[in-house]
């Protein structure tokens, strides 16, 4: 596409090239993530290593995961639920700025605006008062060739409907266990999401990548169904969307793959 790279390097980290700069999504980069491990293979450092810009939506360890963090190199600047710049600061991460809904982050031709999202903020879920709480978000990602949507965790709300012409939407379809928490999108609901979006194309993210330790390798139907959840959210969303007759592109992608965008944009946005 005219202006706009994407790889998809699992969980909800998203590599997009776009007005210049590299962006990550939500960087997890690690074999594992607390008492979570990668299926797969890690991302290769030429995946993430020349981040310009990270894009944080929310505090929760499987989005901001400091080790991940503390991996990149050339101190690209962090955008962070307003809130939690301090406590990031003290964790030992550099360039820190802060972005809540409805403000934005500007860096050359790329245009950032925060964007609401219906998720817990606080950094061990919806259930402890304690450790820092910002509010979670998603981010409108612009250049003067593309427009992006990456929603980070959120369950539908009203507000989607609200948004500028999409060319990309980044949408969570799962997560890492055999049960979705409050908060969150599965397929269905995803596929409501592009309803209310109407974005050219979606990508599935937020699934494939993560499970807990073992739990892939349990014999009988705990197993079984984690193992499926590592392959049909994407299918099942796609399958939803085709279903309502909706012109969008799902572009199913695996993780660590680029996705495959059409060769141009055509005109540039407004």
């Amino acid at each position: 596409m005219n202006g706009l790279e994407m790889r998809f390097l699992g969980h909800s980290t998203v590599r997009l090239e776009l007005a210049g700069r590299v962006v990550l999504t939500d960087p997890v980069l690690t074999a594992r993530v607390g008492p979570l491990r990668r299926t797969g293979p890690s991302p290769a450092p030429s995946a993430w290593a020349d981040a310009d810009v990270v894009l944080l939506s929310h505090l929760h360890g499987d989005h901001l995961h400091l080790p991940s963090l503390r991996l990149l190199r050339g101190r690209p600047r962090v955008v962070v639920p307003r809130g939690a710049g301090a406590w990031l600061r003290s964790r030992g991460i550099e360039r820190v700025e802060e972005l809540a809904p409805g403000e934005e982050f500007v860096d050359g031709d790329l245009r950032v605006v925060g964007l609401p999202a219906t998720h817990s903020g606080h950094r061990w879920g919806p259930r402890s008062t304690r450790g820092p709480q910002a509010r979670a978000m998603g981010h409108l990602i612009e250049s003067p060739q593309a427009r992006v949507y990456s929603a980070g965790d959120t369950d539908l709300f009203d507000g989607m409907r609200e948004l500028p012409p999409l060319d990309v939407a980044l949408l969570p379809v799962w997560g890492w266990g055999p049960t979705l928490g409050p908060g969150h999108l599965d397929p269905a609901r995803a596929a409501a999401a592009v309803g209310l979006l109407a974005p050219r194309m979606a990508v599935p993210v937020h699934w494939g990548t993560l499970a807990l330790a073992g739990l892939t390798g349990v014999p009988g139907g705990p197993g079984a169904r984690m193992r499926s959840l590592l392959v049909e959210p994407p299918r099942t969303f796609a399958a939803a969307v085709n279903a309502a007759g909706r012109p969008v592109r799902v572009l199913v992608t695996e993780p660590g793959e680029r996705v495959a965008l059409p060769a141009s944009l055509g005109e540039a946005r407004p």
